[in-house]
């Protein structure tokens, strides 16, 4: 039964690499607050990551078993990549940046990726991501339960069209699969079809949460900037900015359906009706980021396993996580905290009413 006063939301997270550090704290600093319950959760990538080891501890041990296998899981991967060279050097050190995108092994991986596929550069397929994964995730309890809905986000290479895998269908490879980026890794196969990163195509999903929880409340944990000043000028500056504005693609599409929606459905049309047909639910949507911290980050440092960087990360997503309770936790299915169409605009992408709403 749910507690007097709780609220009941869903959380949609992003992917992004170990920026996903910042989508643990955001979830470590939500868990402490029993105020609130978690109903779903989708997501791609790293945001699948937590995802997954979140509803799993939950299963075991409730908020604090949930908070414990993020804990593992981050842990487990700064120990896992000690040998990692893609880290801050003195020079970093000394100008206080974390930002890697200079880095002289970052740079020629860059050429080589260019040149060579995974499967030319890995062969055998070995993947540290992989045994990261049977070591820290139990997916037994996790498709036998109950307690929090999951979607996962994956791409298919044959059809370009996104797949969801929930708690039933969740394996080992699918989140593998939701984290494939076809640069670095070779295509993730299921049930005989390949797949890429889920990002692509749903950075995070936010269609399985509308049509599929009761809660009125999405919850969007924000990894990727929206938007960046100057023009970028080097290879690694090029790079990084192209795969932000790819991967916040689907996120920005589906807000402006939704923007889109909500004015058809709420606002009056030209004979002074409103098409009630479409009104099932309200939709309050949140946004939990610190885009101009992430902003400083470039695209190399999605790549750093250090654990002085994911506890900075943690840090940060914390921060940002209570921040947002003490303003807005009143707000929760009330209204939504941000403005989509105020961000829209920002991106340069308004939403158009659809002719036929007028009709």
């Amino acid at each position: 039964m749910q507690k007097q006063h709780t609220r009941r939301i869903n959380l949609a997270l992003q992917g992004g690499g170990t920026h996903g550090a910042f989508t643990w704290g955001v979830l470590d600093r939500l868990l402490e607050e029993e105020r609130i319950e978690i109903e779903g959760i989708s997501a791609a990538s790293a945001g699948a990551m937590n995802a997954t080891n979140l509803a799993s501890g939950f299963e075991m041990g409730g908020a604090p078993g949930a908070r414990a296998a993020l804990d593992r899981f981050w842990h487990r991967m700064a120990e896992m990549g000690w040998y990692n060279p893609i880290r801050r050097s003195w020079v970093e050190k000394l100008r206080g940046t974390w930002n890697l995108d200079h880095h002289p092994l970052a740079l020629s991986m860059e050429q080589v990726s260019v040149l060579l596929s995974p499967y030319q550069t890995n062969p055998f397929n070995l993947s540290q991501l992989r045994m990261l994964l049977d070591e820290t995730i139990d997916l037994a309890p996790l498709r036998a339960g109950s307690a929090i809905k999951l979607f996962v986000a994956a791409t298919n290479i044959h059809t370009g069209q996104p797949r969801i895998f929930r708690r039933h269908d969740l394996t080992i490879e699918a989140l593998l699969a939701s984290s494939c980026v076809p640069q670095m890794f070779q295509s993730v196969v299921i049930d005989g079809e390949a797949y890429w990163d889920g990002g692509y195509l749903g950075n995070p999903p936010l269609w399985p949460l509308t049509l599929e929880c009761a809660s009125p409340d999405i919850m969007i944990v924000q990894i990727s900037p929206m938007r960046r000043d100057g023009v970028p000028k080097t290879a690694a500056e090029i790079t990084g900015r192209l795969n932000e504005i790819v991967f916040n693609g689907s996120l920005m599409t589906q807000l402006g359906a939704i923007s889109t929606v909500r004015q058809i459905i709420f606002e009056p049309d030209a004979k002074g009706r409103q098409i009630d047909r479409l009104k099932k639910k309200n939709l309050f949507l949140h946004r939990i980021e610190a885009e101009e911290a992430m902003r400083t980050l470039g695209a190399v440092s999605q790549l750093n396993t250090d654990l002085e960087f994911l506890l900075y990360l943690k840090e940060l997503g914390r921060k940002a996580m209570d921040r947002w309770l003490r303003q807005h936790f009143d707000d929760l299915s009330r209204c939504s905290t941000f403005d989509i169409d105020a961000l829209l605009q920002s991106a340069g992408s308004p939403s158009p009413l659809l002719a036929w709403a007028e009709e």
